[in-house]
């Protein structure tokens, strides 16, 4: 898709329009009239190739870094599920270690209950330890089992929620990129329409027509400028 109106078109446009409105017969009295509308026209040209040009490469500049953030948050969501799976697979080795503890404690059998404390994963052990503090054989009140102790943690699960958020957050940047490079894709077309309307004027025989379509394509151009003074200029 086109971004913006390539220089040769509005140098072509133009020239055109010079040699256009230089054969034209004109009477002696709409002379300096008919001058001043050519410059104008050319003017106005010009303003359209320089904008237009910027439009154009702000706009693919803005499409660039929607898509750069758009991998940024498929690849911090990758690792978010990558880390994720992880955890689930510790919290089912936790578990599991868990229930061998806890039937040898159960089982009132010193020996095996200390070769499962040794087999329990290292940042597993506070979170047992602490859940013995509260002797669950007794206390009603007791926490179901380690893990719903404070003292349980699973570095994965939080850093699946960082990678998450970050990815979310690439997203949502991802998609205000994108609007930002739509908005200078219309303002282009706004310019094309420009182009259009100065172009087709110089060659209407009825000044009435000319004029008019002279200021409606300055009208435009105004709202364009008007419009890319509101947006941000192109991402370094």
């Amino acid at each position: 898709m086109a971004e913006g109106l390539s220089a040769g078109e509005v140098g072509k446009e133009i020239a055109e329009h010079r040699e256009h409105t230089e054969h034209a017969g004109h009477p002696a009295a709409h002379l300096g009239r008919d001058r001043l509308i050519s410059i104008i026209e050319a003017i106005l040209l010009s303003v359209v190739a320089l904008l237009a040009a910027w439009s154009g490469y702000s706009a693919a500049k803005w499409g660039s870094r929607s898509s750069i953030l758009l991998a940024k948050a498929s690849s911090a969501q990758s690792e978010s599920s990558v880390a994720q799976i992880q955890a689930t697979q510790i919290r089912t080795l936790d578990s599991v270690s868990f229930n061998a503890a806890e039937a040898a404690y159960l089982a009132n059998d010193p020996r095996a209950f200390r070769v499962t404390l040794r087999r329990l994963r290292p940042g597993y052990r506070p979170a047992f330890a602490a859940w013995l503090a509260t002797h669950p054989l007794k206390n009603p009140t007791a926490p179901p089992d380690s893990s719903y102790m404070p003292q349980y943690r699973i570095p994965q699960e939080a850093q699946a929620t960082v990678l998450d958020a970050q990815a979310n957050g690439y997203f949502n940047q991802a998609e205000s990129a994108s609007g930002t490079a739509d908005k200078y894709v219309r303002i282009t077309v706004l310019l094309a329409a420009v182009l259009f309307l100065v172009g087709i004027g110089s060659r209407f025989p009825v000044r009435t027509a000319r004029y008019g379509l002279i200021a409606v394509a300055a009208v435009l151009l105004a709202l364009s400028v008007v419009q890319l003074l509101s947006l941000p200029g192109p991402p370094s």
